[in-house]
């Protein structure tokens, strides 16, 4: 009995102990579970939590309902939240550089845009150092296309719109075309529409599918004026924690699932659009008459970036172009 008891309090010490050692660390995310970003972030976390054979859960809070989409930033760097995914243009207004996703008519492809990436994330992870955060990996989006509820021939014809700005360059271009700006996160957009607090944004169809907005606007024009990125980061000091097998192990989460999220993206687009279209909006590329109005636009917002983004924005752009 004495044996008996003796192993069973040894057994009952070393699971406190292996429950101790264990952390759970929450995820918010700014969108729903069934957007494609989510379903990545998702699946990182089973590998993470997998991977590191329990010792480190991650258990992740879509639909901004454990922070929204603004507040997850600073959560992750105050240690509100250990982890979190933030769309990072959001966030141009602190660092320029945040915004080199969304310099308007750069890039226009998924291929130009990766090779865009390619020069600027060091650049971005260094922001984010500077932030308190560890950058683990990124995805895009699909190509931006401009949303309305009316068709649109000409610039002028967006004058007077309510627009949804959820950036600094989404707020530059409602500016330059006589738009109304509203800020409204992702997971209020679809409140915001059937209210009539917003009558158009920029985005890709994946959030237009996602949000049904075929249930208040007619018409998706594919412009392609950007792909902006969702980035996933952890507390720096939270990171410095981790032992070194628990970092290899996000490490390689983290890759996967950054090439994951990239081939959904892609596989995304074309599908999105066409369920937009299914609907009953009405898609198609935007006329020649307001892409080059639009691109006019652009080039203001790229020398306005250029400017606030100083060397290290003109070293990123001039790489990317070769120069």
């Amino acid at each position: 009995m004495t044996l008996a008891r003796t192993l069973l309090a040894a057994t009952a010490l070393t699971g406190m102990a292996a429950a101790a050692q264990a952390e759970k660390w929450d995820m918010p995310m700014a969108y729903a579970a069934t957007n494609f970003h989510s379903e990545v972030g998702a699946a990182f976390a089973s590998c993470v939590t997998e991977g590191t054979g329990g010792e480190l859960e991650i258990v992740t809070h879509p639909s901004g309902s454990l922070f929204g989409g603004a507040e997850i930033k600073r959560a992750v760097m105050t240690g509100q939240a250990m982890i979190g995914e933030r769309l990072m243009s959001a966030h141009q207004n602190e660092n320029p550089l945040y915004g080199v996703d969304s310099i308007p008519f750069l890039v226009s492809s998924f291929d130009e845009h990766e090779e865009l990436w390619s020069i600027a994330e060091p650049y971005v992870s260094d922001a984010l150092a500077e932030d308190n955060l560890h950058y683990l990996y990124s995805v895009p989006w699909p190509p931006q296309g401009l949303y309305t509820n009316k068709p649109i021939e000409d610039i002028s014809d967006l004058k007077g719109l309510k627009f949804r700005s959820y950036s600094t360059a989404t707020a530059k271009m409602a500016e330059l075309t006589g738009m109304l700006p509203v800020q409204v996160e992702a997971a209020e957009l679809s409140q915001a529409l059937a209210t009539g607090v917003a009558e158009s944004f920029i985005s890709s169809g994946a959030t237009g599918y996602d949000r049904k907005v075929w249930e208040q606007l007619s018409n998706f024009y594919e412009v392609d004026a950007w792909l902006p990125r969702n980035a996933v980061f952890v507390n720096a000091d939270a990171w410095s924690d981790l032992s070194d097998e628990s970092k290899s192990v996000m490490n390689d989460c983290a890759s996967t699932a950054a090439a994951d999220g990239l081939q959904r993206s892609k596989d995304y687009t074309d599908f999105t659009l066409e369920e937009l279209e299914k609907n009953g909006m009405t898609v198609e590329r935007a006329n020649d008459t307001l892409m080059g109005q639009l691109k006019e636009m652009g080039e203001v917002m790229t020398n306005e970036w250029l400017e606030e983004a100083g060397e290290d924005g003109k070293a990123i752009v001039d790489a990317y172009k070769g120069e």
